[in-house]
């Protein structure tokens, strides 16, 4: 893959990534479609997207993904919709970010990795931005929404930790996506009351679910061979930051001091850990 295609492709996987964020809390705030629905849908036309991609590259292995990774994908999904009924994009966005990477980072530790001082400094920064981010105060996001995306962020840490590795990412990931499809049908039917179907929400649900989480998704574990793991790590920082600024842009969501502050402590932190954790590797 050339340097240029490489670029212009990670570039537009980040977007996607972001777009789930903007294209939920959308579909959320300025339509009538439920919570559940914009799940259930999303979660259909992404594995739908997944199957049609690998079925037209002659690669479809249905056998793959597991249950376990499936039901983790669906806790992100189902946490990550619920959630934004009350949170806004940027914040959300945070959360959710927050929550992957300091799982990621635990389950390191876990493993008995050791941080140096300097990671140790970027934990702190990262988890004092975080409880600043979420203390009781005006501009506070709500607890529940706020407690509901870092759910979402831990079990999207889990699924990824089980997913590190995998040799065909794109069939494990469309295998987990279709398991996930009886869940979504029990998850529907628990919040039958509160379903109304929205035509244009329905639209932004399969956009999120075909665009910017399948093909997103296929394109992301397209780039991810040609790039180092601490470039993957440190290029996803930006996935806030451009749904913070595409809320604003385009949702006319407000930026307040408090985000702008949380998230120069968090991902500062974060990225800390990151490089630190790259140059142990080398030396």
């Amino acid at each position: 893959m050339s340097r240029n295609a490489l670029i212009v492709r990670t570039a537009l996987a980040l977007l996607a990534f972001a777009g789930n964020s903007l294209l939920c809390r959308l579909a959320l705030k300025a339509t009538t479609i439920d919570a559940a629905t914009f799940t259930s849908v999303r979660l259909l036309s992404a594995s739908l997207a997944l199957w049609l991609i690998l079925h037209f590259s002659k690669r479809v292995r249905p056998s793959l993904g597991n249950w376990h990774s499936a039901a983790a994908l669906f806790v992100y999904a189902a946490g990550f919709s619920l959630a934004y009924i009350n949170l806004t994009a940027g914040t959300g966005a945070l959360l959710l970010f927050s929550a992957v990477q300091i799982t990621m980072i635990g389950a390191g530790l876990a493993r008995g990795e050791r941080l140096t001082a300097l990671q140790t400094v970027g934990v702190v920064l990262a988890v004092a931005g975080l409880i600043g981010l979420v203390l009781p105060g005006l501009t506070a996001p709500p607890p529940a929404s706020a407690a509901l995306m870092i759910l979402a962020g831990i079990a999207w840490g889990v699924y990824s930790l089980r997913g590190a590795g995998a040799s065909d990412p794109t069939n494990v990931t469309a295998g987990n996506f279709i398991r996930t499809l009886p869940m979504t049908l029990i998850f529907s039917m628990m919040f039958f009351m509160q379903f109304h179907f929205d035509a244009l929400g329905l639209i932004y649900a399969i956009a999120s679910g075909a665009i910017t989480s399948g093909i997103g998704y296929a394109i992301w574990y397209g780039v991810l061979p040609h790039l180092r793991a601490t470039q993957a790590a440190t290029l996803q920082l930006s996935v806030p930051v451009i749904a913070a600024f595409g809320a604003v842009f385009l949702l006319g969501e407000a930026a307040s001091l408090r985000l702008l502050l949380a998230s120069i402590c968090i991902l500062s932190g974060i990225a800390l850990v990151i490089q630190q954790r790259a140059r142990k590797k080398l030396s």
